[in-house]
């Protein structure tokens, strides 16, 4: 008996450690497997945004040009000039001008249409079809449309204003409307998405809180106001730093739609950042306008973040 429990305590003891180092090769290699996969992706992620923020750093302390020439450091004197270049605050001026007009109705608009494809409107499938699909347009494609409606001798935009009685405008061309067009292109353009976003948070809504809200005798305006609303609160705050972000980032619409000719009221700060790099061909000025550019982004992003944290410490 003696002889037998050694022997199994010896076998069991053989076999535990003989299985402890095949667990640990087992965890080397899925280590291993999950690196393989992650390896391409890191990659990717270390030459197209690792490396460009890097190099877009060193460049901004050149004064390295489009052509070759220079590449000598010059330290901050690229970020001195640039925060004493009056075009440079203009484009930025105009560029966070364009943020505010473009951003609440793009938030407005875009709740009211998801309200009335969520409570019901005949033909659903059209009307989500419709708000969204000229957000899947490319941008050349809405600005050539958006060309035409404001053209002064043709245009529908004229002749809408002619039916009311009221004078044509020169919509591209005369620097007080110029901004305004391209804001009502932008909104008519991406307004889909938000509306799509605004959709999927109102049909989470628990449908039992509106019909307890019904047997209470609440109509739909008040439903709206006191369940729809404040749950959507969530909702808002990221289609407003989406929205803010995606404005700041004002180019294609607006240097198409003027023809690639520089406004001073449309101007935006990235194509201020094109024109210094590859038209007058001052690489390590764009750089040096465009970190200060980043710079603006992020302070955005801090004070939302902020906002949104002291909303909910209230809450």
């Amino acid at each position: 008996m003696t002889t037998t429990a050694a022997t199994t305590r010896t076998i069991v003891t053989g076999s535990a450690a003989d299985f402890r180092p095949r667990r640990a090769g087992s965890r080397n290699r899925e280590q291993l497997v999950s690196w393989a996969f992650l390896a391409p992706f890191l990659i990717a992620f270390a030459l197209f945004l690792v490396w460009p923020i890097i190099h877009g750093i060193i460049l901004s302390f050149t004064d390295q040009s489009l052509t070759g020439a220079g590449g000598a450091f010059v330290g901050f004197a690229n970020y001195a000039e640039a925060l004493t270049d009056p075009v440079m605050w203009q484009s930025m001026g105009n560029t966070v001008w364009f943020t505010l007009l473009s951003t609440v109705p793009l938030v407005v608009i875009a709740l009211l249409m998801a309200a009335l494809v969520d409570r019901g409107l005949p033909g659903q499938w059209l009307w989500r079809l419709s708000f969204f699909m000229p957000y899947l347009l490319a941008s050349t494609v809405i600005s050539q449309i958006w060309v035409w409606i404001f053209n002064p001798q043709i245009g529908a935009a004229n002749n809408i204003l002619k039916f009311f009685g009221l004078e044509p405008l020169a919509w591209l061309q005369n620097p007080e409307t110029n901004m305004l067009s391209i804001v009502i292109a932008t909104v008519w353009w991406t307004v889909g998405f938000n509306f799509l976003l605004y959709l999927a948070a109102m049909q989470n809504i628990p449908s039992q809180q509106y019909e307890a809200a019904s047997l209470d005798g609440a109509g739909p305006w008040r439903q709206f106001w006191s369940i729809t609303l404040p749950q959507l609160g969530p909702a808002t705050v990221l289609i407003l730093i989406l929205q803010i972000l995606a404005s700041l980032k004002l180019f294609d619409q607006a240097y198409q739609m003027l023809g690639g000719v520089a406004s001073d009221t449309t101007r935006s700060i990235v194509q201020y950042i094109y024109e210094a790099g590859f038209v007058s061909y001052r690489f390590g000025y764009s750089a040096a306008i465009s970190y200060v550019f980043f710079a603006l982004i992020v302070v955005i992003g801090v004070a939302q973040a902020l906002v949104s944290r002291r909303r909910k410490e209230q809450q």
